[in-house]
């Protein structure tokens, strides 16, 4: 058994993850293509990878379902789990729960992508495995895991992938899929991998988490304000999670900005729980 997976009693491959993995960087490819740039279906990308990874991961998926850091209207907590869904992460139960339990057991034995079993593991090869922590899963997700919503995102998040594509043909042709679901997927899968790795190991340490958790830039500009995550394990429950004034945190200025409108309500920081 490869020694990065000797933290678990048993461990098998999850084929279908590896397939749609191999899948995924096979076809970032076909950017190579002739005719398959233009500035518009980069724009498209860009665009996508802030609506999937801003507004959906870091907002949606993370600070507000997985933490409870605030709260939002019904509709626009369901939009932006609409939006995470889109990043093609897998399902958002599975999602938070696994984040959940990174945090009760970080970079120890029980959690998912624990950085001591090196950074390919913790990277993206724990996604590939059916660890045992999986079944318990249901336990750190009552709370959402009765919500129609979510379970239809759960559920259909591959098909809703799928729509997205199509809808991308009929406005730009193959062009505009090659870039907006393709490259944006590839991007954004690793961009949010990076703060699971990099950010376990790479960066600096402000704060004494109990863990190994960085701050990395790069990551930071990469997934919206992520990469600040030593400073997230220090104050899990914070929305903010770039504490000072160099640490740009994107999705914390939308915060702000929908505070402001009165959109965003019991926003929880360092100051107040």
């Amino acid at each position: 058994m490869d020694s990065n997976l000797s933290q678990f009693k048993s461990v098998s491959p999850r084929p279908k993850v590896i397939i749609f993995t191999s899948i995924l960087h096979l076809a970032v490819l076909l950017v190579f293509l002739p005719h398959t740039f233009s500035w518009s279906a980069v724009g498209v990308a860009v665009f996508l990878h802030w609506i999937t990874i801003g507004l959906g991961i870091s907002f949606g998926f993370h600070r507000l379902a997985a933490h409870r850091s605030l709260q939002t209207p019904k509709w626009l907590e369901y939009f932006l789990i609409l939006c995470g869904t889109l990043a093609l992460q897998g399902g958002v139960l599975g999602w938070v729960g696994y984040h959940r339990l990174h945090h009760l057991y970080s970079d120890r034995q029980g959690d998912p992508h624990n950085s001591n079993q090196g950074f390919w593991w913790s990277h993206i090869n724990w996604l590939m495995h059916s660890v045992p922590m999986r079944t318990e899963l249901s336990r750190f997700t009552k709370d959402i895991a009765n919500d129609s919503f979510y379970r239809f995102c759960h559920r259909y998040y591959v098909e809703l992938q799928i729509a997205l594509a199509v809808i991308l043909y009929f406005l730009g042709g193959w062009s505009f899929v090659i870039w907006g679901i393709f490259v944006r997927l590839f991007v954004g899968l690793h961009s949010t991998m990076f703060v699971n790795s990099a950010c376990h190991m790479l960066g600096y340490r402000t704060h004494d988490s109990q863990d190994q958790s960085t701050n990395c830039w790069w990551v930071a500009l990469l997934t919206f304000g992520e990469g600040w995550h030593n400073n997230h394990h220090a104050f899990q429950y914070s929305a903010r999670h770039g504490l000072q004034w160099w640490e740009i945190d994107m999705t914390w200025i939308t915060i702000r900005l929908l505070q402001f409108l009165r959109l965003a309500t019991n926003v929880k920081t360092i100051d107040q729980k």
